[in-house]
Parts: C-alpha cells; structure tokens; sequence
C-alpha cells in the first residue's frame, strides 16, 4: 500500500482556483506535484459543498457535523450549522411524506440526484440511512434491472421465433429504452438466443505447417521437361455428388504428367497425384497455391523425399498459377460446358475427365508447340 500524502491548505486552494479556471487536471497535478487525480476533485466537491473546513483534515480523517475539528469562531459553528439545515431541506424537498420512511426506491435515486453536490455520507445521514444500506439497496436495483432486462430480452427472442440477431433485438428494445447493443449481445450469448437462421459455418483450419516462397513468380517458360511442373484442384460438380480433379502439368510442353478424380480434397488425395510423377531430374520446382492440403507437413515431406523444391503462389493471387488454371478452364470448357452437362452419372464425369487428360495430351494440338500434340513436342525435342 503506497504513503499516504498531506498537502497543506495552501495547495489544496491552489489546486481548486486552477481547476475553477478551467487548467487540465493533469496540468495542475505536474504544477503542483499532486499524486492523485481523485484527490483534486474531491477538493473541488468539498469547496463547492462550502467544506472548506475539510481542507484542514488529518489524513485518512472523515470529518462529518458535530465530529469535526474544533471551530476558530461562533460564526464559523453558524456557518457549518446552518449549511448542515440547508442541505437538510435539500433532501427533504426531493422526499414526498416528510417524517415518513424513506424506501429503498427513492433513496437510491435521491442519492443519483444530489451525489454531485453533497457526498454520500451527508445524503444518507439526512435521511436517516446507513451508507452500507444504500450501497446494497443500489446493488439490489441494479441486480433487479438486469433480471428485467433479461426477460425482455427472452420474450422478444421468443416472439420471433429466434429469428432477429442481437442488432434487431437491440433496435426493438430501443423504442422504448436507452441500451447498448454490446448488452444485448452479451445477455443473448450468455442464453444461447442468438439467431437461428442463418448459422454461421466455421472450417475448423491450423496453422500451415510450412509456406514456400513463389520461386516460379510467372515465369512459365521451360526448356528441360520436368524442371518446372504446376499443380492446383478443381471442381466437378456434375455428377450425383461433388468430384474433385487433382493434376500436375508440365511447363516444357503443358503435358498432365499426373492427375487424380476423388470425392474428397484432402493430404492423401494430392498424395496420390504426387505419386504419380516418374521420375524427376534435380532442381525440379513443383507450383502450387497455399492450400491447406498443400501446406499440410506430409505432403511436404512427401516433396521433400523426391528431391522437389516447392514453390507457391502469394495469397489471394490465382493468376501466380495460371497454366494449370487455364488447363482447367478448357477442360471444362471443351466438355461439360461445350455438351451442355449440367447433371449427370459420377461414372459419366469420371469417364468424361479420363477421355479428355488423354485427347489432350496425345491428340490436341497447340499453337505454342507448333501445332502439336504435348506428347508429340516432347517425342520431337527427344
């Protein structure tokens, strides 16, 4: 526990003019080497209560009428007297009944009321309270405003059958009350009535085990086969359920040197498409994006064993990979799309996908291979 301070009158008085004059408070606390900011506004409460006397307190005492320090005068004793009345009346003229009780209700919101210009203490002795019951009974409002708000809460939720998220709910309760959102959010979550809707879906992901750098950086020219090949997954939504295809291509003359059909694009999936490949000459550089299943550890020890430098595209940048982007594209293009295939057999699209890797490796011909088949450019190279 820190040292208690005791400033003397003169800087107490100091502090309150400075702070009437409107100096920041932590300007004044550097002027005059105060610790506490509390202590400064507190200063100000008792000179603008007229308890200047209180600047003369020892430390950790409370003085409060009839307990106070011995006055200098009999106009002083008045003085204190007759502010002791005048605050009296106060609190009286805020209390319908006087001489009756006062309940819980009213004294909590008198002390709301007057807590600025008289403290706590003083409020509750007029009243004839302890401040120990003041504090529970406000505890208790606030405990009993909670539990109302709550079931507000619950009853609009249930009238719309869950359908409003806490924004909505936020707005209705706002027609008649002053509330913050972050509330409602909080009250629904703690009851689980949030919206039932629209339940958000959350793919549970890790952390990559590793990410490459992109050593291809777009340059899909290659004069070796199999020094630079390209690997990427797609879609092939046309069957009774959804497929997906798993290929590799080389850059030397855009032959799919691997590829894989599954129902499920998972590690073992592209594991089984990297299986595929002959064998590699040294520096082979495969390319990729930074899928889950690319980054995963065992498909990078899987690389790693056949003596193959990964590369990958940066996030978010499809164009990083797009030859094998644009091999899916036609093949798509020159057969779903092209015979209007919209729904079909699984066995029709596996069957459909098979048929065209080989048309297109051994049959159709490109421009940027002088007019030849991949196979038929590299037989040729040979």
């Amino acid at each position: 526990m820190g040292t208690r301070v005791s400033y003397p009158v003169e800087i107490k008085m100091k502090a309150v003019e400075m702070r009437l004059a409107g100096v920041p408070v932590k300007e004044i606390l550097n002027e005059l080497n105060i610790k506490s900011r509390s202590q400064v506004k507190t200063w100000v409460r008792w000179y603008k209560s007229e308890e200047t006397h209180r600047f003369e307190q020892p430390v950790g005492k409370q003085y409060t009428y009839g307990k106070g320090p011995a006055y200098s005068s009999e106009v002083e004793k008045l003085q204190a007297e007759n502010r002791f009345l005048r605050q009296q009346n106060e609190v009286f003229k805020k209390v319908q009944g006087i001489g009756k009780e006062v309940d819980r209700e009213t004294a909590v919101e008198l002390v709301e009321t007057l807590h600025n210009t008289m403290t706590i203490q003083d409020i509750c002795v007029h009243l004839g309270i302890s401040r120990a019951s003041y504090y529970r009974w406000k505890n208790k409002e606030k405990d009993n405003s909670k539990e109302l708000l709550k079931k507000q809460i619950g009853t609009l939720c249930r009238e719309h059958k869950y359908r409003y998220g806490y924004r909505k709910i936020t707005a209705l309760l706002r027609q008649e009350q002053c509330i913050n959102h972050k509330v409602v959010q909080r009250v629904m979550q703690e009851n689980q009535w949030q919206c039932r809707v629209k339940v958000k879906k959350r793919k549970k992901t890790g952390q990559p085990y590793a990410v490459a750098e992109n050593l291809l950086d777009r340059n899909f020219q290659s004069d070796r086969p199999l020094e630079k090949l390209v690997t990427d997954i797609t879609y092939l939504p046309y069957g009774q359920k959804l497929m997906y295809l798993s290929s590799i291509i080389d850059l030397c003359n855009g032959e799919v040197v691997a590829s894989s059909i599954g129902d499920k694009q998972d590690t073992a999936f592209v594991l089984d498409t990297l299986a595929q490949l002959p064998p590699l000459p040294e520096n082979c550089v495969l390319h990729s994006d930074q899928g889950s299943v690319y980054t995963s550890y065992k498909y990078q020890e899987a690389v790693k064993a056949k003596g193959i430098t990964m590369s990958m595209s940066r996030k978010g940048t499809p164009a990083d990979n797009a030859s094998i982007e644009s091999f899916h594209s036609i093949l798509k293009s020159e057969t779903f799309y092209l015979n209007s295939i919209n729904r079909t057999t699984t066995a029709i699209v596996e069957r459909t996908v098979e048929e065209y890797i080989y048309y297109y490796n051994n049959i159709r011909i490109q421009t940027k291979l002088n007019n030849q088949s991949p196979i038929q450019y590299r037989q040729s190279a040979i």
